[in-house]
């Protein structure tokens, strides 16, 4: 266990002011705010236990004789009243007062993107609003010049105790100590910044590095972006949730893709080549002769990004085969000499259109659309 007063860099017989300037100058300079470095984070939460022993006299002085601290010095039952509180509600639970320096919550914040991004990757800068430390009080909430004093009513120990009489004799049971909030400490001048709290409400900004192939759903931690604690305490987490946004021609299934291609009739027939959009930009597609409604022609590696593992997903043109709803007289003409040449029956030979079947109206590509959601 590391030695607080070397953490903070004082004298075993440093004063509280001292102490509290040693951790505010530490804090301004470690806080996740300041430097998200994973190993600056952790020097941060040791610097902050450390404050959170020696600001306080009674834990100071618990700590000086060789405690941990805490009202500790090791395992076992701390007296009749532990004992109590094991049999009567107490549950073993530890003892002494509640730190006011505590973990900060997480925090989410979604953020949209394109299905480009969502393919190749992007960096996106996001506004957060959360608490961050106060930096005129550096977390303790006390007015410059003063520090948290030991409670007059619980003398520290954060809880009143009270005996009653019961069936089985006297029992001995512990609330919360009602002027200190259970602290054990009460703060005589609170910080005009912060109130008291050791924190304020800030927005702020960040670089968000949102890697290929993310789909809607998933989510991006930053250790320790999230709100700071009462007290200045570590701060938690801030998730980053992605939505990907729908594409207005290429719809996403895993790590692959699939788009809607409308090719006339004649072009079907006797083959033909058609410019469609990729995430890559726009390619040739070849359509040989005789292809058919409903056919799905594979484009290798032009799919989405795999999140784990590399390499990208298939693109998927299915093809929807245009039949001409009006027709001059002289195309009429050609088509019937082209069923009769085919030996087709006048039957066959009738063109009909019903409404949605164009492409012109979005018919066809809602409906593809609409085949994959569903």
């Amino acid at each position: 266990m590391s030695d607080h007063y070397q953490v903070l860099g004082v004298d075993r017989s440093a004063s509280q002011d001292e102490i509290k300037k040693a951790y505010r100058k530490l804090a301004r300079e470690m806080h996740p705010d300041v430097n998200p470095d994973p190993k600056v984070q952790d020097r941060f939460k040791e610097i902050t236990a450390a404050y959170e022993v020696l600001s306080d006299p009674d834990k100071r002085s618990s700590y000086d004789r060789g405690g941990d601290g805490y009202g500790g010095f090791g395992g076992g039952f701390g007296g009749f009243s532990d004992i109590m509180d094991a049999f009567f509600g107490g549950g073993g639970s530890p003892r002494g007062p509640r730190p006011r320096m505590r973990q900060g919550q997480d925090a989410l914040i979604r953020v949209t993107i394109e299905l480009h991004d969502a393919c190749f990757g992007t960096t996106r800068e996001i506004g957060v609003e959360t608490a961050i430390i106060c930096t005129k009080c550096g977390g303790d909430g006390c007015a410059a010049g003063t520090s948290p004093r030991t409670c007059d009513i619980c003398k520290g120990r954060g809880e009143i105790q009270q005996v009653t009489r019961s069936f089985i004799g006297q029992v001995m049971t512990s609330r919360p100590c009602g002027t200190c909030q259970g602290f054990g400490t009460v703060i005589p001048s609170a910080c005009s910044e912060c109130a008291g709290d050791g924190r304020v409400r800030a927005r702020r900004n960040l670089d968000v590095k949102i890697p290929a192939g993310v789909e809607t759903g998933n989510r991006i931690q930053l250790s320790g972006q999230g709100e700071v604690g009462p007290g200045g305490g570590p701060a938690g987490d801030l998730y980053v949730e992605i939505i990907v946004s729908d594409h207005d021609q290429l719809v996403r299934e895993g790590d692959d893709l699939h788009i809607a291609v409308s090719v006339p009739m004649t072009g079907a027939a006797l083959g033909t080549s058609m410019t469609i959009q990729t995430l890559d930009g726009e390619i040739e597609l070849e359509i040989k002769p005789g292809t058919q409604s409903g056919q799905i022609i594979p484009i290798r590696g032009k799919g989405m990004t795999k999140l784990r593992g590399g390499g990208r997903g298939e693109l998927y043109a299915h093809i929807n085969v245009e039949i001409p709803t009006k027709l001059s007289r002289k195309q009429e003409e050609l088509l019937k000499e082209f069923a009769s040449e085919r030996g087709d029956t006048e039957k066959s030979n009738k063109v009909t259109s019903r409404k949605g079947d164009s492409d012109s109206d979005g018919g066809f590509f809602g409906k593809f659309r609409d085949a994959f959601r569903n």
